[in-house]
């Protein structure tokens, strides 16, 4: 049985696919398609195998791109993305995920679409902005940005979100309606007697571990977090690094012990690797102890930033693993984070990063 191993790119001048073989040695790439649209988070529907790009600006309006032979060939549509009259008009799709059949859009400003169909046409999950924290939302650094969509791979009504600057919202529901769920994440931002507030927090990243035991991990603007009762409460994870800033965070595709994440120097220090040495971290007791990852990876002036959505892993085994920078270069594992390898460079800036494996 042939195996193929795409990774797929969300960058600011459109989508990129790059292609291997199950050994992930050699790979080619492909692009950029999407017009060269700001392209924020590319997704694979792994019932389907249809890959959808979120993205769009001020001037092409926002939209999904939908390819269904592998990037091929791409339609589009912002069909029903759009909020009430009265309402602020939306910028840009910044995050998607497929699941039961459906597929999530999360927009700036911070809202929530769902599709039925493929991505032809969306539809407002109104009890988002329906939470009454709404009017206390404000924007971070990238905007009023949906960013994290967290399905369940067991329950079509359950589904977390991460809104910078809001925080974490959970749906029981279907999307009726939502609950915070930021219990034990700071706002170091924040007046020392509002630190811990029900909403608020600057999620940077939020992701789920394998397994049904509800595991969510997350990293935030004030630190790393790992939640075992599905974000109803968060335990800071943080000690060991070197720092508590920092954007992505991935998770094992077997293991709910294994997570890793890129810290950053800090948020006013220039937003790079720490003493500019490239390094992921990786745990292997859920947050107890953290290993720094680098063979194979640049030691000297590597002033890189790697955004939210720009860690990811495969399904293979040993796990592959790879990030992306925001100067274009993509860095790939074969097992685990051991041992790495750049595997593209000169590519526009990286905004995300997924994966889809094919057995063919």
């Amino acid at each position: 049985m042939a195996t193929k191993v795409l990774v797929l790119l969300g960058t600011n001048k459109g989508a990129f696919i790059l292609e291997s073989d199950a050994a992930r040695r050699d790979w080619t790439t492909r692009g950029p398609f999407c017009d060269t649209w700001p392209i924020h988070h590319v997704v694979a529907d792994p019932a389907t195998g249809a890959i959808h790009a979120g993205g769009g600006n001020g001037w092409t309006g926002a939209a999904v791109w939908t390819s269904r032979d592998l990037g091929a060939t791409w339609t589009h549509s912002g069909d029903g993305i759009a909020y009430g009259e009265g309402e602020p008009a939306i910028k840009s799709v910044w995050s998607l995920a497929a699941a039961h059949g459906r597929l999530y859009a999360g927009v700036e400003p911070a809202g929530l679409f769902v599709s039925d169909d493929g991505g032809e046409t969306f539809t407002h999950v109104a009890g988002l902005r329906d939470h009454p924290s709404r009017p206390e939302w404000q924007g971070g650094g990238g905007g009023l940005i949906l960013h994290s969509l967290v399905p369940d791979p067991d329950d079509p009504d359950s589904l977390h979100v991460g809104i910078s600057v809001a925080g974490v919202f959970h749906t029981a529901d279907g999307g009726r309606s939502f609950t915070a769920r930021n219990r034990g994440t700071r706002c170091d931002f924040n007046p020392e007697d509002q630190r811990y507030p029900e909403h608020g927090q600057c999620v940077h990243s939020v992701v789920r571990a394998p397994g049904s035991g509800g595991r969510l991990y997350q990293q935030n603007h004030c630190g790393m977090y790992r939640s075992d009762d599905g974000g109803a409460g968060w335990d800071s994870i943080e000690a060991g690094l070197p720092s508590s800033f920092g954007f992505p965070v991935a998770v094992h595709p077997r293991d709910p012990q294994t997570v890793y994440l890129v810290p950053l120097n800090g948020d006013v220090d220039g937003r790079f690797m720490p003493d500019a040495k490239a390094a992921v971290w990786r745990s292997r007791d859920a947050g107890a102890t953290w290993t720094d990852l680098r063979c194979g990876l640049p030691q000297d002036h590597a002033y890189l930033c790697v955004l939210r959505q720009a860690l990811a892993t495969d399904r293979l085994d040993p796990a592959g693993v790879y990030f992306g920078s925001n100067s274009g270069a993509l860095f790939a594992s074969a097992d685990e984070g051991d041992n790495w390898r750049l595997i593209a460079q000169h590519l526009p800036m990286i905004m995300s990063v997924e994966t889809l494996v094919i057995d063919d």
